[in-house]
């Protein structure tokens, strides 16, 4: 089944995410495609406040490669992002899959970097800008 969802600026980004964390169910691996700007940490920052993490907490983990946050009941929620990451080597040298099969969410910016050792149940979500800053999100489960 297609999912879509439309992120009418900066003020829908919070409702987009609840809309979000309910369409996709006990899907825990989530991979953010889109090109540069199109607004990967700004949706997964939106995530993270919907889940209760202090909004100052979130930042891209460019240079860390992964940040771990709390959500409001204290679950750990790890944020990736694999832009500079040059081979799969380096992200199985953080301990990707302890991370991956700890059943907490993972959100990951630039997946396509790793996408050979991404697990089959891997959620991949496009987030496409489309106009004057609308952002569509697509994924197919």
């Amino acid at each position: 089944m297609e999912h879509r969802i439309k992120i009418n600026g900066l003020d829908g980004l919070e409702d987009a995410a609840r809309a979000f964390l309910s369409e996709i169910g006990s899907n825990r691996i989530i991979a953010l495609y889109g090109s540069m700007g199109a607004g990967k940490t700004t949706f997964t920052t939106a995530l993270c406040r919907v889940l209760g993490v202090n909004e100052d907490a979130v930042s891209s983990p460019t240079f860390a490669i992964v940040n771990e946050y709390r959500g409001a009941g204290g679950e750990p929620i790890f944020h990736f992002d694999f832009y500079r990451i040059e081979s799969c080597a380096e992200a199985l040298d953080i301990g990707f899959y302890d991370y991956i099969d700890s059943g907490c969410l993972c959100i990951m910016e630039w997946p396509e970097n790793i996408e050979a050792i991404l697990p089959p149940e891997t959620l991949r979500v496009h987030i496409d800008e489309i106009e004057n800053g609308v952002r569509l999100l697509t994924w197919t489960d």
